[in-house]
């Protein structure tokens, strides 16, 4: 069995936790230790609770409390090498990630994936505990065969679907930022998401959660309409996490 649940996500701040029976990992920390002591303690968790932070990449929005929560609660980060070196780790207890080479926190398999994003060395991570799989997908502009295959059968799948290519178009964010998000080393749109999810095994799915919404180029309601849509008829669950509170425990049973 799994559990897991968003904290928040979204581009001020985005963590997930996912835990077995035995153990628990934190996956991001965007927020200072208060604010993630506050939202843990919405899910009846506790820093002392977490056996591992798991690094996707060095933008502040997934990284900027990692340093601090880590050195006052003395957990082990998890990050690949580049990721480790430009978020400046120095002095933390440090297992360093090779992609697409799974390693165990606790009775948690990690299998971090390489992904096409603007950053040094980013990956994100499919966790699995006994015969269930969770898949976390986020900050990717390009879904490449390797990542099509590692997300191919999963049991739940926290999925970017970050921005609808209209708005962000026709959007507030300046041209270079604009070309940066809907760029091949960006994030995921409504679209993709969708071409994805529906490419995967979707019979044994049982939560969807779109992740990563853009407060400015996406809504809510279109998010939800692109992947109902790629869903097909699956039993799964569609949920949507958001910037403020995230998403609920939800169980792979």
């Amino acid at each position: 069995m799994i559990e897991f649940c968003s904290l928040g996500s979204g581009s001020r701040g985005n963590a997930l936790l996912a835990r077995s029976h035995n153990s628990c990992v934190l996956i991001d920390c965007g927020f200072g230790p208060r604010e993630l002591e506050r939202r843990l303690a919405q899910r009846s968790m506790h820093p002392r609770d977490i056996d591992g932070i798991l690094v996707t990449h060095e933008h502040s929005d997934h990284v900027g409390g990692v340093a601090a929560v880590a050195r006052r609660h003395g957990i082990t980060v998890f990050a690949t090498a580049g990721t480790a070196k430009v978020a400046r780790f120095d002095g933390l207890r440090v297992e360093v990630l090779l992609a697409e080479r799974s390693v165990c926190v606790g009775d948690i398999d990690v299998l971090p994936v390489t992904v096409a994003h603007d950053a040094r060395e980013p990956c994100q991570f499919v966790l699995s505990h006994r015969s269930r799989r969770l898949g976390v997908l986020t900050d990717l502009g390009t879904v490449t065969p390797s990542v099509r295959a590692s997300y191919a059968c999963c049991d739940a799948l926290v999925l970017e679907a970050n921005h609808d290519p209209d708005m962000l178009a026709n959007g507030p964010y300046p041209w270079p930022l604009k070309q940066r998000v809907g760029g091949a080393y960006g994030h995921l749109s409504n679209t993709q998401a969708a071409v994805l999810l529906a490419s995967v095994e979707r019979g044994a799915l049982q939560h969807v959660v779109a992740a990563h919404l853009s407060e400015q180029n996406n809504a809510p309601a279109l998010a939800r309409s692109a992947l109902e849509g790629a869903l097909n008829g699956s039993a799964a669950q569609l949920h949507l996490a958001d910037q403020e509170f995230g998403c609920e425990w939800l169980q792979i049973a």
